[in-house]
């Protein structure tokens, strides 16, 4: 009798332990647990930790709450401005409503995946080119905004998305960059003519202050020669001055005696016109 009462004891514990490891459920810190029983969404949702549901009668499905990086492949398309080009970008996204995201979708991320494709497409054609290459942040909300307008049905939220590379055909990319070297060289030769401009104003500032002070001339032509001096060449060009030639030439002017007058000249001269009145009478 005794053995049959133990016999009975060790059944019934050993049940007991099949069903406590058939209900045990461990749910992690970034997970939470959705159950259904008989097929329906029951209670709410299970926190982590320790929990416990019936066996054969609940069904309990775990849900990670944690961002999730999801890159989205490259989409081909054409821009407003009619340039062909490859877009991809990343998505982060997590759960906020785990009953929402398995009842309400069969598969969020795949969901996800593909609205995002869709998105991309659409953002590329609304756009053009230099959006694309200059203003993403814009264009990044733009996305964000498209993407979580379906996400919240279905318990999702989107936290960013970032627009990753901008592919763009081998000709636009040499069209790129021969317009960026002419843009360079129109401002290099901008630079150099508004310094060319600069250069002159203070050169005649300086012409008219020689012009004054014919002193400060010498002074520069004085400085030029130490300059050219302090090289340690073997040969000293020396300018000459052009007010000094001129100084020298008025002076050969003045010492330069009147042209006399030539008799001989005026002789032939008076001859001529006696002939000429004779003819006449």
């Amino acid at each position: 009798m005794l053995q049959e009462v133990v016999a009975a004891v060790l059944a019934a514990g050993a049940a007991g332990l099949v069903y406590l490891g058939a209900a045990a459920r461990v749910v992690k810190q970034y997970e939470r647990g959705v159950v259904f029983r008989l097929g329906r969404l029951h209670g709410e949702v299970r926190r982590p930790g320790f929990t416990m549901i019936v066996p054969a009668v609940d069904r309990m499905r775990k849900v990670n709450m944690q961002i999730v990086t999801m890159p989205v492949p490259a989409q081909e398309g054409i821009t407003r401005d009619n340039v062909t080009v490859r877009v991809d970008a990343v998505v982060y996204f997590k759960v906020v409503d785990p009953g929402a995201a398995v009842v309400n979708v069969e598969d969020y991320r795949f969901a996800v995946s593909q609205m995002a494709q869709t998105s991309l497409r659409s953002i590329i054609g609304k756009s053009e080119l230099d959006d694309l290459l200059s203003n993403r942040e814009k264009l990044n909300q733009g996305l964000e905004l498209m993407i979580d307008s379906p996400a919240v049905e279905w318990g999702v939220t989107i936290d960013r998305v970032e627009i990753k590379d901008v592919s763009l055909p081998d000709t636009m990319k040499r069209s790129m960059a021969r317009q960026a070297e002419a843009d360079r060289e129109r401002r290099a030769r901008l630079i150099n003519a508004d310094a060319e401009y600069q250069a002159s104003k203070k050169l005649a500032q300086a012409a008219h202050q020689m012009a004054d002070t014919p002193s400060a001339l010498q002074l520069r032509l004085l400085q030029t020669v130490m300059a050219v001096a302090a090289e340690k060449n073997s040969t000293l060009v020396l300018p000459i001055p052009v007010e000094l030639l001129r100084f020298l030439e008025r002076g050969r002017e003045e010492d330069r005696p009147p042209p006399a007058e030539d008799t001989t000249v005026d002789k032939t001269e008076r001859a001529m016109e006696d002939l000429r009145r004779a003819v006449e009478q």
